[in-house]
């Protein structure tokens, strides 16, 4: 049995930059951590001689088929066939958290699943090549309207301003930061689930037609990256980080409706008021996690405020897709 994990991330800064629409014509860049949560699969050989199917996949249900054409899981399927696998294969996932809840957990699981298939054929692939091979199959084999910070946080893992300059062309630069301050930095944060779910490429339809119109903002949220790497990087305090992701909040908001509600507003309100200095959606919007930048002393009054909602702490840093076991 091979087993493959993927992390998945919170996105600080630059999020909408990462998509081509934007950054073909113009610099796009990220400040994203992966985070200590993971998608798992497991590849193991299928003795099909023995059945009347030939592969079985299991997630939340279970798919016993005769070829790869007839999975119903479109992920699986389009991953089997640009690893060229067509039978005796048996695959499963588990994550530790749930599916459309702006983590990037979609694109953690096309990576960890490639990175399984790969190793079942007892094949090596880069990091950045397997974050490449994740894009095509998301963007391209099933045209979902994504862009490419997911898929290389959960290939490479890590702490990282991320710059797109194609889609086959992303810069990795790891953030220099102590271990003392990455360890303040994660005593901050908290994330709050709004126990609202949705798919991101159904919201990034609708931003994606005001582009054009979006563009200074986007620009604006760009420029909010390199000063992110200044704060972590430099002897500015801690506080700067969370002010910024507020102002970052601010101007995503703005984009298009579908970004937040006021079922939403009135969550990360309650943040604010219960002590959080800053924060954020976390993905595209619609619903999800909401990070919050707020200090030690204060999350107490955070926790009982959301006493009717999931609390989550994260260890930041985490590494990038990997083979646990095989």
């Amino acid at each position: 049995m091979i087993i493959a994990r993927a992390p998945v991330r919170i996105s600080f800064f630059g999020g909408g930059t990462d998509y081509p629409e934007y950054f073909t014509s113009e610099p796009g860049a990220v400040l994203a951590t992966a985070i200590d949560k993971f998608s798992y699969v497991t590849a193991n050989p299928f003795p099909s001689q023995l059945f009347d199917y030939s592969l079985r996949i299991a997630y939340r249900k279970i798919e016993s088929v005769t070829a790869v054409s007839d999975i119903e899981h479109n992920v699986y399927r389009e991953c089997l066939k640009l690893c060229g696998l067509e039978r005796d294969i048996e695959l499963h996932n588990i994550a530790d958290l749930p599916a459309f809840t702006g983590l990037g957990s979609s694109s953690a699981f096309t990576v960890a699943l490639l990175q399984a298939l790969h190793a079942f054929k007892g094949e090596f692939v880069r990091p950045l090549d397997l974050a490449y091979e994740a894009i095509q199959v998301e963007r391209h084999a099933l045209n979902e309207n994504v862009g490419c910070q997911d898929q290389t946080m959960a290939a490479l893992g890590g702490l990282n301003l991320l710059e797109f300059r194609a889609e086959d062309h992303i810069v990795c630069h790891r953030v220099p930061i102590a271990p003392e301050r990455l360890h303040d930095l994660e005593q901050h944060l908290l994330l709050v689930f709004t126990r609202l779910t949705r798919r991101a490429s159904e919201v990034v339809a609708h931003q994606l037609k005001r582009l054009d119109d979006n563009r200074p903002t986007l620009r604006r949220m760009r420029g909010m990256v390199d000063e992110g790497w200044d704060i972590l990087t430099s002897a500015r305090p801690l506080t700067d980080f969370g002010a910024l992701l507020h102002q970052a909040w601010e101007a995503k908001h703005s984009l298009d409706g579908s970004i937040s509600n006021p079922e939403i507003d009135a969550l990360y309100q309650r943040g604010r008021s219960a002590g959080a200095l800053g924060g954020k959606l976390l993905g595209a919007g619609g619903g999800g996690f909401l990070l919050f930048f707020i200090t030690p002393e204060a999350q107490p009054a955070l926790e009982a405020e959301f006493a009717d909602r999931q609390v989550v702490r994260v260890g930041l840093n985490a590494p990038g897709s990997q083979i646990i076991f095989s």
